[in-house]
């Protein structure tokens, strides 16, 4: 079995500033990685689609999906921002939409083929859109509309979402906080952009807040004894995930300082709990990552890991 992976060249029109850390050369530097580490070879490519309105309404609220239609710039010349990180050019709303609809290919592809595991090399990343705002590079929460996705159009009753982004993915949390049908598990270093979740009480989301410096070892020991006895508990009946890579040692959006063997673990361990609990079925959505050259390795590590 392959793992599928979506993307489009749509996602590189959402341009951005010089000197904005999240950039259309992400994409390509997975995309370098993937083929210089050979990984390109077993693996099925697959363009991604655009979500409609309707898919974006089941995790975002109306008048929120509506506006950000409305103030998409018509000219080259012209952008907005849509908060004091999130900036919207042009191209943009092609790539929030093909980044978003790139779950739901994902969902499709991993319920009806023969390959249980997806990856969604897309940008920009998702996981701090709420319900009804844009923020931290994010305008549509790819992964929640994924997960909506799936409990609408599949008999899904349980989904287990794991971010291990170096930033807590609040808006996830935000989206799902009230839906006991979701178990969320969000590992961050704080204090730290968006300075949430260290407080956050409830007994299906188990957010591990982290110092700065924290090394591989001690990341692997918090999720191994707070996350997989949970999802084991919670036997879910799919797992996705929000894959962030910032936390490596070798970017400086943070002070964590992991490395590719712990992306490698991490793929194996959910690997372990999806083949137990839901047919080995997994589909993963790229977050954050910075640095290019550890961006592309990570990547690698993960879809190795998994596979």
């Amino acid at each position: 079995m392959s793992i599928t992976v979506f993307s489009h060249s749509a996602c590189s029109l959402h341009k951005v500033t010089e000197v904005h850390p999240e950039c259309p050369e992400r994409l390509g530097a997975v995309n370098d990685q993937l083929i210089r580490s050979g990984m390109e070879y077993v693996l099925t490519q697959k363009e991604a689609t655009p979500a409609r309105k309707e898919d974006l309404y089941r995790a975002h609220d109306v008048s929120y999906v509506n506006d950000v239609f409305a103030k998409a710039p018509q000219s080259d010349e012209e952008h907005i921002w849509l908060d004091p990180d999130t900036l919207m050019s042009s191209g943009s709303l092609q790539a929030f939409l093909h980044a978003a609809g790139s779950g739901i290919n994902g969902i499709d592809e991993i319920m009806n083929s023969s390959n249980q595991k997806a990856f969604c090399a897309i940008r920009p990343p998702g996981h701090h859109a709420t319900r009804s705002a844009a923020m931290g590079f994010c305008v549509f929460n790819n992964i929640a509309v994924a997960a909506c996705y799936a409990m609408a159009k599949y008999p899904v009753e349980r989904i287990a979402i794991v971010d291990f982004d170096v930033h807590h993915g609040n808006g996830t949390e935000d989206i799902f906080i009230q839906d006991d049908r979701v178990l969320f598990c969000s590992s961050f270093e704080h204090p730290l952009y968006p300075n949430t979740g260290a407080d956050t009480i409830s007994p299906h989301v188990i957010n591990i807040p982290m110092p700065a410096g924290s090394e591989g070892f001690e990341w692997q020991a918090a999720v191994a004894e707070r996350w997989f006895p949970a999802i084991d508990a919670f036997a879910p009946d799919l797992i996705l995930v929000s894959a962030g890579f910032d936390g490596h040692m070798e970017d400086d959006m943070s002070q964590f300082n992991l490395r590719e063997d712990d992306y490698f673990w991490i793929g194996q361990e959910l690997k372990k709990l999806a083949d137990n609990h839901c047919q080995g079925r997994i589909l993963a959505m790229l977050e954050g990552g910075y640095d290019m050259s550890s961006l592309g390795r990570s990547v690698v590590a993960f879809l190795k890991g998994i596979s």
